[in-house]
């Protein structure tokens, strides 16, 4: 076994009703001076009106921004950061999916460090630990809570820049399951099946270790007995509290290792097409697996049973798993192929080149070239 390394930075507190607890983070913090980051979707829905409510009831000093959009530009970050030194922050509430968490990391870095966030690009370019950031996730998906990176989209590359470093991690999670409640079905079927995704790709590529195995399939038990049941009805709260908890322990999985090709090659798809990159991951999904099947071993027929609730059997076959998440897809209304999201075969070339860039694709399972990416775009795009 070779060796490796864990560490979870985060004091995460889980239940219902977890969020009345944000005072509280706040004065552990020492910090009377907040600003919420969140979307005009949560407003609309009330969900930002919990936030405002908490935070005015412990009369503590508040700004809010509230135009973050999903996959998040560096002009947005920019705007944020000088509203937060404007306005005195010294704390940060992120309220949302991963955008609004990726936006608040990034803020966090700029304001205290100055420059634009495209400097820090990569791993450990931040220089120290950003103010107190407290993540509340209301999507079971993303698993940023928890993560020490942060993605934004270079709008004059079409790229999305990755910056990594525990620097950057939250030092709350507040994990309230009454939070993902209210989520759209197709909201909640995307961020699932993400979720689903950050514990497959860590239990499989080949930086995974004990730790984040463990993490990964105790998400993928949660998440896989849950996801179709959650969809259905997003008021089921045990339901709702085992996609909460699945989402956050995958996160914990991949900020221990890598992901693989499934990350690598949605980024660039989200970059170009504003594809939700939930969706993104999903339509690739069943075409990766089925590349990685030539490195399979009994980690495929895990994963198998975690997702069916079926046991393997000395019959199976790789091709039964990938045939299972294509059918996980259907069942929960997820596109069938990238030309159902609007991606078209001319960016195919350049989406490769991006897709390579990514550290995700020295971990994935089988050895994958520029070619090889470029095919599987190409083998994704129709049904």
């Amino acid at each position: 076994m070779k060796d490796f390394g864990f560490i979870i930075p985060q004091n995460c507190q889980f239940g219902m009703g977890a969020l009345k607890k944000l005072p509280d983070f706040l004065k552990a913090a020492g910090s009377d001076n907040v600003m919420l980051i969140s979307d005009r979707g949560l407003e609309a829905i009330g969900v930002v009106d919990k936030v405002r409510e908490i935070i005015k009831g412990a009369n503590l000093k508040y700004s809010e921004y509230l135009d973050v959009l999903p996959n998040p530009t560096t002009t947005i970050v920019d705007e944020c950061a000088a509203q937060y030194k404007a306005a005195g922050c010294t704390a940060i509430i992120a309220l949302g999916g991963g955008s609004p968490m990726d936006v608040a990391k990034a803020v966090g870095v700029v304001a205290k460090f100055g420059g634009t966030i495209g400097d820090y690009e990569g791993v450990g370019k931040v220089p120290g630990p950003i103010d107190t950031l407290i993540a509340v996730p209301t999507t079971a998906g993303t698993g940023s809570e928890v993560t020490v990176a942060a993605v934004i989209t270079d709008e004059a590359r079409n790229y999305k820049l990755s910056v990594l470093g525990p620097e950057i991690s939250p030092t709350y999670a507040v994990l309230d399951p009454e939070l993902i409640m209210t989520a759209p079905a197709s909201v909640a079927a995307a961020c699932g099946v993400d979720a689903l995704i950050h514990a497959m790709e860590s239990y499989i590529n080949t930086d995974a270790n004990p730790f984040a195995m463990a993490m990964g399939e105790k998400a993928m038990e949660l998440i896989g007995g849950n996801i179709r049941k959650f969809v259905a009805r997003r008021n089921d709260p045990d339901a709702a509290c085992a996609m909460m908890l699945g989402s956050t322990f995958a996160g914990i999985a991949f900020a221990n290792n890598r992901l693989g090709d499934i990350h690598a090659m949605s980024h660039p798809v989200s970059a170009f097409f504003h594809v939700a990159h939930g969706v993104a991951n999903a339509v690739l999904m069943p075409t990766i697996f089925e590349f990685n099947a030539l490195a399979a071993d009994e980690r495929y027929a895990n994963i198998y049973q975690y997702i069916t609730g079926k046991e393997a059997g000395p019959d199976f076959v790789p091709q039964m798993l990938c045939d299972a998440l294509r059918q996980l897809n259907n069942d929960l209304g997820i596109p069938a192929c990238l030309a159902d999201v609007g991606v078209t075969e001319d960016k195919i070339p350049q989406m490769a080149v991006d897709a390579m860039k990514s550290g995700n694709v020295m971990v994935n399972p089988r050895i994958t070239t520029v070619k090889d990416v470029e095919a599987l775009y190409h083998k994704a795009m129709y049904k």
